[in-house]
């Protein structure tokens, strides 16, 4: 079954799929982010039905998780949480928060080797970034280990 790459970002989001043996990320597209965490995971929601309802299906949802390189948050960590919040409340599949330091200077560097116009390369970067992140997870998957954090939440202590 394949799973879905997010890279979130406040004017872009990037969208990847693996295939369907899980194994090989690939960029999909970029959608519009802007508007508040709830509109975010509607837009989110939407895609993820769409995936689900194909003959592939949908197995997992990995969106990357903004951290600084000696681990603290960034200021798009909360924002990250607070679409995740919503997006659990409308999909039933699995969340995975995925770190994603230095996943866009990755996807730059790779997009810089095929495509030398700055300009087509941005168009591509988010969904390059979010591609990074899904193969990540699949590479730690396929090795039988998570590379994943989890946000400390407050239900935890309930």
């Amino acid at each position: 079954m394949r799973a879905l790459g997010i890279d979130y970002g406040r004017r872009r989001i990037g969208l990847a799929l693996s295939d369907a043996t899980g194994m090989l990320a690939r960029s999909w597209k970029t959608v519009p982010g802007g508007g508040g965490p709830a509109q975010v995971a509607t837009l989110l929601a939407a895609e993820i039905t769409a995936l689900e309802s194909e003959s592939d299906g949908l197995a997992a949802i990995v969106i990357g998780y903004p951290r600084r390189l000696n681990g603290e948050p960034t200021d798009q960590t909360s924002a990250v949480e607070k679409v995740v919040a919503h997006l659990r409340t409308l999909v039933q599949l699995p969340i995975v928060l995925q770190d994603e330091r230095l996943s866009s200077r990755e996807a730059e560097s790779l997009l810089a080797r095929r495509e030398k116009d700055w300009r087509k390369r941005k168009l591509l970067l988010d969904a390059a970034s979010a591609a990074i992140i899904l193969q990540d997870y699949l590479d730690g998957e396929a090795r039988g280990r998570h590379d994943r954090l989890t946000p400390h939440r407050e239900e935890d202590e309930l």
